[in-house]
């Protein structure tokens, strides 16, 4: 692991002083991630291709400004996903609701056997879900953010990032569960 961050480090110095060759291995190394998470909040692959690519030319033209603290991959992906949820608020398919205008219910949740799903069934799933509950579950389940950095990131109140992540996930799980009942008939 030493050596690869070792690696990177080098690459990313050659990168700061404007080397070509190290920017394509960059590139190379990065840009599926970066694809499939841009795909996952936008939904459409050539938009994900053009984010993608406007991110990897931000990331190098804004390199002086990475400082280390996080991995290059962690700051690139951030830029990938700012850019994304832009172009969803500038397309208007992002809707947010404030959250004195949410009601709150609890319920109980269903158990569900997982063993009945692979992860194609899941992600169709969460492409069902509306735009916002969709950039939200991918940030929190598959980005791995926490509902203080969703906030953040979509621009919304803590209070109103639980909340739709937590709709999110039940809307998930009905869904899931509709697919369940059906490969029972």
């Amino acid at each position: 692991m030493k050596v690869t961050n070792q690696h990177s480090n080098q690459l990313i110095e050659k990168c700061k002083n404007g080397d070509k060759s190290a920017q394509f291995a960059v590139y190379k190394q990065y840009y599926k991630a970066m694809y499939n998470a841009s795909l996952r909040i936008v939904n459409d692959s050539f938009e994900a291709e053009d984010i993608m690519q406007e991110s990897f030319l931000a990331a190098f033209t804004k390199l002086d400004s990475f400082s280390g603290n996080v991995t290059f991959g962690a700051w690139l992906k951030r830029i990938v996903i700012n850019n994304s949820l832009t172009a969803l608020k500038k397309n208007n398919r992002i809707n947010t609701v404030p959250i004195d205008k949410v009601t709150i219910i609890e319920n109980e949740e269903e158990q569900l056997d997982a063993s009945a799903f692979n992860s194609s069934i899941i992600l169709n799933a969460l492409k069902q879900l509306k735009s916002n509950y969709k950039v939200a579950l991918t940030l929190n389940l598959i980005e791995g953010y926490d509902a203080e950095e969703i906030a953040q990131i979509m621009e919304i109140s803590y209070e109103n990032s639980r909340t739709t992540i937590s709709r999110a996930k039940n809307k998930l799980r009905h869904l899931l569960s509709q697919h369940y009942e059906r490969q029972l008939r």
